[in-house]
């Protein structure tokens, strides 16, 4: 198996809602709006909402009551960034989770949840580099 992520899939519990808030955050489908699953193209790869229990049933697994544990990231150039995402996260009706401060890692990043519990960390890491298309170099 090759090192990479294609499609990162979030189960919804309502994909209208779910889609109503991503598409606040200025995120972009080219989905229809009726149509049953929508992907966000994601800087290489995809982020797609479907129904959770669509998902549980193409899985062949029960449904989980709710998010996993698991926290996807969102890295940024600075810490002010990681405090203007988390505002744009609550407009859109996030939950701030964990409010932007310093991490034992030396950087500045915090949390919020979508709709659905799903977690984001918002981060600026100052020992790797984010390139001009989102892409994340391990070395700073």
């Amino acid at each position: 198996m090759e090192q990479r992520v294609s499609v990162i899939t979030l189960g919804v519990a309502d994909l209208a809602r779910s889609r109503t808030f991503y598409e606040r955050l200025g995120w972009v489908t080219p989905c229809g709006e009726d149509d049953d699953v929508a992907f966000f193209p994601a800087a290489g790869l995809v982020v797609a909402l479907w129904d959770r229990g669509k998902l549980a049933e193409d899985a062949g697994r029960p449904a989980p009551a709710e998010a996993g544990a698991i926290a996807l990231a969102h890295n940024v150039r600075s810490p002010a960034e990681v405090d203007a995402v988390l505002a744009e996260a609550a407009a859109a009706g996030a939950v701030v989770a964990k409010p932007g401060q310093e991490t034992f890692w030396g950087g500045y990043a915090g949390y919020f949840a979508d709709p659905d519990g799903h977690l984001w960390e918002v981060a600026h890491n100052p020992h790797w580099t984010l390139a001009d298309d989102g892409s994340v170099s391990l070395s700073g």
